[in-house]
């Protein structure tokens, strides 16, 4: 794994990006500096930037959140989220009836879709987009997640992220109850990051903008979570650049700098490897 400094360092070998958004891009709060002249100015050159992320809400809800963030318009091409793709699995399965769990308030995820919600008893598979309250655990949803196993019923989850960072905070994410529950045996249906699905649909949107096909080999994904973004890079056969702050705060940097030595052995726990390795986007 190579540490750059600067995506200018490596960018000729690529035609197109996949930047992680939360985490890479801003912290929940705001955007990181240096990052909209970054992207902006990537795009001048030629380079395709696609956003790809697992937040649980549909592509058409993000661009006014980015701004509001600090992110403008010219600074990506296309938006691709986890959201758009749990969609698909969502509507393949209406009416339902569907339990949903966690937070109700990612409406534009529902919306559309002609499904009816339920409570446990009568529902024919079980939803989440997130937990309900950003002081909540996994472990709050262990009475219903066994109840639910009891009954064999799948988990659609919206978000496969485990934990993001908000601020100096880390909150807890559907992922992580997806993972309790496939741990009780559960059935668990995921269509974002490390997945296939917003894979296939990232790289439409990357030939769509470019208005034709850009191989593999000329696609670089970018982000910090290593079970997502470079499992799923990895996955896919995309090179990478593993970014050492966001979800991982200052533990991989030492005397101001990216231990590469550490980010790898991060990296081999989870069976990925990254191609690039930076302590921040910008």
């Amino acid at each position: 794994m190579q540490r750059i400094r600067s995506l200018r360092e490596v960018i000729e070998g690529y035609d197109a990006l996949l930047v992680d958004v939360w985490g890479v891009m801003h912290d929940g709060r705001a955007v990181f500096p240096g990052v909209p002249e970054l992207l902006r100015g990537l795009r001048e050159d030629g380079t395709v930037v696609v956003l790809l992320t697992n937040v649980p809400r549909p592509s058409s809800a993000l661009p006014r959140t980015l701004r509001r963030l600090g992110l403008p318009d010219d600074a990506w091409d296309a938006i691709v989220t986890s959201g758009d793709a749990i969609r698909l699995e969502l509507a393949r399965r209406a009416p339902g009836p569907m339990l949903r769990i966690g937070r109700d308030t990612d409406v534009a995820l529902w919306e559309g879709l002609g499904l009816e919600t339920t409570g446990l008893d009568g529902a024919a598979f079980v939803a989440i987009s997130g937990l309900a309250d950003p002081t909540e655990t996994p472990q709050d949803y262990a009475r219903v997640l066994r109840a639910a196993r009891a009954r064999d019923l799948e988990l659609l989850c919206a978000n496969p992220d485990i934990q993001v960072q908000s601020g100096d905070r880390l909150l807890w994410c559907a992922g992580a109850v997806a993972r309790e529950y496939a741990a009780l045996g559960g059935r668990v249906v995921q269509a974002g990051k490390p997945h296939s699905a917003i894979y296939a649909r990232a790289r439409d949107a990357i030939d769509r903008v470019a208005r034709r096909h850009v191989p593999s080999d000329r696609i670089l994904a970018i982000g910090d979570g290593v079970a997502t973004d470079i499992v799923g890079a990895n996955r896919m056969g995309l090179d990478s650049v593993f970014i050492g702050t966001g979800i991982h705060g200052d533990s991989l940097m030492t005397n101001g700098y990216l231990d590469v030595r550490r980010a790898e052995e991060l990296l081999r726990a989870s069976g990925a490897a990254a191609t690039y390795a930076m302590a921040r986007l910008a």
